[in-house]
């Protein structure tokens, strides 16, 4: 794109696909389908080495894809698979601690803040950016309303950007734009049907496009 984007962007979170290199394939074919900020790619239930396998397959595919591959929980396999950061669901105290030994090599952020309180004291650590939902929280077809009026409440207040995690259904990416979060995240909503995801991440951005509130303005 040679205009910057200045709406709400897409992140994507990587499908429980078990052979590294079909879940790569399918990656990589969801971002031909157009503009993804960032991936997050989950341990779901791997052990270290599976999990760090699998990152590798995937780091490369994204990265020259040019979106900003993240790492969920584990930082030594973060550590080891040159991603560009790790996402993480902890307290305030742990993500301090990650910002300090991580960041700024790594763009750390995550959180699942329940409620304001948690929000504003994971914001103290100076995170990346602080996400409203759980990476695995994508169980009803809309995301959780109560993510969506923390994320219009945060990003109305605080400057660190915001992620706010989406159902298993895009037919709410508008209610999520509209809260003026930097990003919205979906997971199964894209690869429920790895056919479907290149598709379905180009009419997520159509609707982006159309619709979602222009930042600066």
């Amino acid at each position: 794109m040679t205009d910057p984007i200045n709406r709400c962007r897409l992140v994507l979170v990587t499908p429980d696909i078990a052979d590294a290199a079909e879940l790569a394939a399918v990656t990589a074919d969801a971002l031909r389908g157009g503009d993804v900020a960032s991936v997050i790619i989950p341990q779901h239930d791997l052990d270290e080495k599976s999990f760090q396998k699998r990152c590798e397959a995937l780091v490369p595919v994204i990265q020259a894809a040019g979106a900003a591959a993240l790492v969920a929980g584990d930082s030594r396999v973060a550590g080891r698979v040159r991603p560009d950061g790790l996402h993480i669901e902890v307290g305030p105290t742990a993500m301090a601690e990650a910002v300090e030994r991580h960041a700024p090599g790594l763009i750390v952020g995550g959180g699942n803040a329940r409620e304001r309180h948690a929000a504003l004291s994971i914001g103290e650590a100076q995170p990346d950016y602080i996400m409203f939902g759980s990476i695995a929280g994508d169980i009803k077809p809309e995301p959780h309303s109560k993510n969506l009026a923390l994320a219009e409440w945060w990003a109305d207040m605080i400057e660190i950007p915001c992620v706010v995690m989406g159902g298993t259904s895009t037919a709410f990416v508008e209610a999520m734009a509209e809260t003026r979060a930097e990003f919205i995240a979906f997971g199964k909503a894209v690869f429920a049907d790895p056919a479907e995801a290149p598709r379905i991440v180009a009419e997520i951005n159509a609707a982006l496009d159309e619709k979602a509130p222009r930042f600066g303005r």
